[in-house]
């Protein structure tokens, strides 16, 4: 969580210009001096007008014509500070205070410079330099423009309590300013203390609507305290207000990927490649965003950019190594999770990832070894409990697989994983009643689950309870109506109740479901062999390919499409048009079909 320890537009230190007194530099030049004086004056009009580069031209004149007097040198530092050139800043202001010691302006811009540059210590001692150099009997208060900055170089030291008085004093002197608000409120933030930061940006904002940082630490302090939607909010205000901040943008994209909306943080985080392609942050969170969307192929290229910059990234490592599971990749996964493991040995979820990639590639021991060391980390932790579960009934060990899974469900009632798992065991183990009890408890958890439906069916017929096993199965057909197992068994229900003709359907619209998976596999087969022929260019070949998947399946949109684009490629634009049209026809069909 980042909160600001600088502002990005510096406030100008309040430093007075004095005219050259010509009687007080009887060792000068007299004409050196008048054309000293005039640049000087200009230098001055240029200041206040916002003319930053002909105010320092003028100034630097001033100090080369008169380099033995200070207010040259002062006001050429302050232009430099104004204009960030810090260094140089800090070479006048230090001139100036040889040949005037005490002058408060030089102090305040150098104590600025300092600060800004990021020399904490230099720019304290000065600020305290000046303080004690204005005890006249009474301490003079620092301007709330300065105060900032002495803030943030003792915050900066570590002197946090302190940095928290001063600022809290500097509220009270100026309750108006945002710039302080957001300073305590990044103070308080730095201390977790997230109600009082809470309030001091809520107000910050309030006096200033259109101040992009403060909303930017009020939104940050939103999601440290779980409030994500209020979080949202105040971030995507600040993007708003600093379109150009790639960091920002990566703020806002966290913001949506925390509240689920991984969609809505691709083109957030796409805009905060383009305005900083390097941004590490940004590749790692839209990563993480197509992951969440489901699109693990996007997301795999993105960890490894990361991963490339920092290979010892424990994070990027495990949720590569996830990515590379989710697309069957789990022996390139593998050593990802070993490398994970040497960083965080002790983090049980890289024990579950590399359980898991052993589980996908059939190493049932080491899967079952991650997943115990995972559960010696983390006992409370369901997830491993069900993998455990999983890997013991993959072995055949069916007893210790049924007391995980059942452990699992009671450290998680709602998750419907582990009774619908457990289901199954027990129909296997020939427990029906039991299975009947987990099966119903996982789809009261999840009631669109066809295959669960179907197997609940399948179990009631095996008990002869055909009224319910009908039941079952009509609803798993309702959630899966293109797959032909549940219709063979209800045909099989409904034969044994004697409605033949029913069965008879039933059994019809199996063979066609399963004819019609069999054109779709080959179908998609083709138009994959088509895509891999275009890209080699291999256009006639490609052609071919396409036409032999629509054939197979007229409803394949998708072979419509390849098609239409190969047929492009090779000149044939009415052909081509005509395969679009077919495509878009088909795709309102199934619309239309599935509002039904």
């Amino acid at each position: 969580m980042r909160f600001s320890n600088r502002i990005r537009q510096f406030a100008p230190a309040c430093f007075v210009f004095f005219a050259f007194a010509l009687s007080l530099a009887t060792t000068e030049n007299e004409s050196q001096l008048t054309a000293a004086d005039a640049a000087f004056h200009a230098g001055y009009a240029a200041e206040k007008n916002g003319d930053l580069s002909t105010a320092r031209q003028q100034f630097e004149k001033v100090v080369r014509l008169a380099p033995n007097i200070a207010e040259g040198h002062i006001a050429l530092g302050s232009v430099l500070v104004q204009t960030g050139e810090f260094k140089l800043a800090i070479r006048e202001l230090t001139r100036a205070l040889a040949l005037k010691p005490g002058d408060r302006a030089a102090q305040t811009n150098l104590a600025v410079a300092y600060e800004q540059l990021g020399e904490h210590d230099k720019s304290l001692t000065v600020f305290r330099s000046l303080s004690r150099s204005q005890d006249r009997g009474a301490r003079a208060t620092l301007p709330s423009s300065i105060v900032i900055f002495y803030i943030r170089a003792l915050a900066a030291t570590r002197q946090t309590e302190l940095a928290i008085t001063e600022a809290q004093s500097a509220v009270a002197a100026a309750p108006g300013d945002p710039v302080l608000r957001d300073t305590l409120g990044s103070l308080e933030a730095q201390r977790q203390q997230w109600n009082d930061a809470e309030g001091q940006f809520k107000e910050a904002v309030r006096l200033n609507p259109t101040f992009a940082e403060a909303h930017l630490h009020f939104g940050l302090t939103l999601m440290m305290q779980q409030k994500i939607a209020a979080a949202v909010q105040e971030l995507r205000t600040a993007a708003e207000l600093s379109p150009q901040s790639a960091t920002t943008q990566v703020d806002l994209a966290q913001s949506l990927i925390a509240s689920g909306d991984n969609t809505s943080a691709i083109p957030v985080l796409q805009r905060a490649l383009a305005l900083d392609p390097s941004s590490r942050d940004a590749k790692y969170q839209i990563a993480l965003a197509y992951q969440g969307s489901g699109e693990e192929p996007k997301a795999i290229p993105f960890f490894q950019q990361v991963l490339a910059a920092d290979p010892n990234n424990a994070p990027a490592l495990t949720n590569l190594g996830l990515a590379l599971v989710q697309t069957g990749k789990a022996k390139e996964a593998l050593p990802l999770y070993q490398r994970a493991l040497r960083q965080t040995p002790d983090d049980p979820i890289v024990h579950q990832g590399l359980g898991v990639a052993y589980l996908q590639v059939s190493d049932l021991e080491d899967a079952i070894a991650e997943f115990r060391t995972g559960i010696k980390l983390a006992p409370e932790a369901y997830e491993l409990h069900y993998d455990l579960g999983l890997a013991l009934k993959l072995k055949d060990d069916l007893a210790a697989a049924a007391s995980e899974l059942d452990l699992a469900a009671r450290l998680n009632p709602t998750s419907p994983d582990p009774p619908y798992t457990l289901g199954i065991l027990e129909m296997q183990r020939g427990e029906f009643e039991n299975s009947v009890k987990q099966l119903k408890i996982a789809l009261k958890l999840r009631p669109a689950n066809g295959d669960g439906w179907a197997t609940l069916g399948s179990v009631y017929k095996q008990q002869n309870n055909l009224a319910d096993a009908s039941d079952a199965l009509h609803k798993a057909i309702e959630l899966i109506p293109n797959q032909p197992g549940p219709h063979i068994t209800l045909a099989a229900v409904l034969s044994k109740q004697g409605r033949t003709e029913e069965a008879a359907a039933e059994r019809k619209k199996a063979v066609d479901l399963s004819q019609t998976a069999v054109s779709r596999q080959r179908a998609t087969f083709a138009a994959n062999t088509g895509g891999a022929l275009l890209l080699k260019g291999q256009i006639t070949d490609a052609i071919e390919r396409y036409e032999e998947a629509v054939s197979s399946d007229l409803t394949y949109i998708e072979g419509h499409r390849g098609l239409a684009n190969a047929l492009v490629r090779a000149g044939r634009t009415a052909e081509a048009q005509a395969e679009i049209q077919k495509a878009a026809e088909l795709e309102q069909a199934q619309a239309k079909a599935q509002s039904h």
